[in-house]
């Protein structure tokens, strides 16, 4: 059966978000330049100074490899989704949208913690119950305040209820889950907030239509598709144009992260997904999108952060500088 794989990159959010405050309050925080942000009016959507192609890319200069730093900086200068880690969700959505506020642009974070994620295969994990995602994003909300912040909520969720992967029990819960967490967002003045709806390669818009609805897609601002996978900008167009016609229009965003070369053909058909070989960046993140329905192409899966212990890589989330490298050096 055919897995999207969405494989967190919360695995270091906390570390990330930890750098990230102590620079924002170390006492030469003025004496350190500021990592250039994309042009608001195409890309509105903050670049973190501490990811970790960022730091990757310091490191390969320090060691005198531009060639490499160069690779690694066609990443590190494009704005990534920030996945909310599982401790610390409050300060997290705090330290990330107040870094944006201050550079004047819009974080885009990612909710990946829903009970019995991942139907236990890489990213299995998630909130202990339905009280506790509840707390959690609660916590996220009240982090993000009245700051502005995109939200892609739960990558798999809705389509692993579909699929059959998500045990049928836990249906009823997760769709209300889902619900009241759009409604927790939306309360807060500055937040979009779209439910991801898989993608091209992955079920069939008449397949998703009803679903997102009781998932709450109906109070959001929209839905989001291709997370983490490689379907091409055009399919997921499409796609997604099919799958708004049957929810009224609704809008969505594209991830574009790592499509650029399209999905994968090879291996074994149950694993194209997991850090699949010769892939590229896709487009730049923009909401210059050329299409009335697609809100901004984003970059929501960090490149260079693995999909799982698969084909030679890390687990999932953790940063892997040679696939990053590729992705760089196979991009048009």
């Amino acid at each position: 059966m055919l897995r999207r794989g969405t494989r967190a990159a919360a695995v270091g959010a906390a570390m990330g978000v930890a750098l990230l405050l102590t620079s924002c309050s170390s006492s030469d925080d003025d004496k350190k330049p500021e990592v250039a942000q994309q042009p608001k009016g195409t890309d509105p959507f903050w670049v973190n100074p501490d990811g970790n192609a960022s730091r990757q890319a310091a490191a390969y200069r320090k060691r005198g490899d531009d060639t490499k730093a160069a690779l690694i900086g066609k990443i590190a200068e494009q704005p990534v989704g920030e996945w909310i880690g599982p401790e610390n969700p409050e300060s997290e959505a705090r330290g990330f949208t107040e870094a944006a506020a201050k550079a004047d642009r819009t974080a885009l974070l990612v909710l990946y913690n829903i009970p019995h994620r991942d139907c236990g295969q890489f990213s299995k994990g998630g909130a202990a119950d339905g009280d506790a995602y509840r707390a959690w994003v609660d916590k996220v909300a009240t982090g993000i305040g009245d700051r502005s912040a995109t939200v892609v909520l739960e990558p798999d969720a809705v389509l692993h209820l579909v699929d059959g992967c998500t045990p049928a029990q836990f249906a009823e819960e997760r769709y209300d889950l889902l619900k009241k967490a759009v409604e927790r967002l939306k309360r807060q003045p500055g937040v979009k907030v779209y439910v991801d709806a898989g993608n091209a390669g992955w079920q069939r818009p008449d397949a998703l239509d009803e679903p997102l609805r009781r998932a709450g897609v109906s109070s959001a601002d929209g839905f989001a598709v291709n997370v983490s996978n490689f379907q091409t900008t055009a399919a997921s167009r499409e796609f997604g144009h099919q799958l708004s016609a049957k929810l009224s229009g609704k809008h969505f965003v594209i991830d574009t992260s790592r499509n650029g070369n399209g999905p994968y053909t090879g291996g074994d058909p149950r694993e194209t997904w997991c850090n699949p070989p010769g892939r590229a960046l896709g487009e730049r993140p923009t909401t210059r999108t050329g299409d009335g329905l697609v809100d901004a192409y984003v970059w929501v899966k960090r490149p260079g952060e693995s999909d799982g212990a698969c084909k030679g890589g890390p687990k999932a989330g953790e940063w892997w500088a040679d696939y990053a490298l590729a992705l760089s050096r196979n991009t048009r």
